[in-house]
């Protein structure tokens, strides 16, 4: 199938991914856990660059929880070193590819440094139509917390839906298509909770570091099959 082709018959217009399986990637290979996310971020730059390519609208990726902080410190010091690494390689990607970069999460234990280069890289993107979601010290509980406080903050005595849904982390991006979870566990782990009331989920026991472009080829095709009915009959 032509490119062209496949990006105006895309049916997915938001899809997120669970990044799975990076610490038993290594260990299977004898490395340490740390090497196991180096390569899982390898695979996060070829997905996130592939899904605008095929004309998804929005990609979202779990890159840290906020409950990963429990991990070993040695660990998490890895992860906040791969994070600044790419942070300064966002500048140079947003000259080759039409990404928006938005991050979510609260930002608040994160380095003044990292904080900055967020913020700027979200500005220097803003007008860019593909939206790459990114959660750091995300969680989907937090998330709800957050958006009610910023309605109680507005004046809100009594909310909607729709309230909620404007002030969400993802309030720029369309209504989620799917939720993706690489690594063989059947969970969705405090990720996107009410973006996810009628996504469609998909799990593979594909360890994330391992993924490719035709497992998200694999994805569309299982999604065109799929009939959505949104709670109904």
């Amino acid at each position: 199938m032509a490119k062209k082709e496949v990006i105006q018959d895309c049916p997915i217009q938001h899809i997120a991914f669970i990044m799975d399986g990076n610490g038993r990637w290594a260990k299977k290979r004898m490395m340490p856990r740390e090497s196991g996310h180096k390569f899982g971020a390898d695979a996060f730059r070829k997905i996130m660059r592939y899904c605008g390519e095929i004309g998804m609208k929005a990609a979202t990726f779990y890159v840290f929880s906020t409950e990963n902080w429990k991990r070993p410190q040695k660990e998490v010091d890895s992860l906040m070193s791969l994070l600044e690494d790419y942070l300064d390689e966002c500048a140079v990607e947003l000259k080759k590819n039409d990404a928006r970069f938005i991050f979510l999460g609260d930002r608040s234990p994160f380095s003044e440094s990292m904080r900055r280069k967020m913020a700027q890289i979200e500005e220097d993107s803003k007008h860019n139509p593909y939206i790459v979601n990114i959660a750091l010290n995300y969680g989907g509980r937090d998330e709800l917390v957050h958006a009610t406080n910023t309605l109680i903050a507005e004046g809100k005595t009594k909310v909607t839906a729709e309230d909620i849904s404007s002030a969400l982390y993802t309030k720029e991006s369309p209504d989620l298509d799917m939720i993706v979870r690489t690594g063989g566990d059947y969970r969705i782990s405090n990720f996107l909770l009410w973006q996810a009331a009628y996504a469609e989920l998909y799990f593979t026991d594909t360890l994330w570091p391992d993924f490719k472009t035709s497992d998200v080829d694999a994805i569309v095709e299982n999604f065109k099959k799929r009939n959505r009915r949104f709670g109904g009959v």
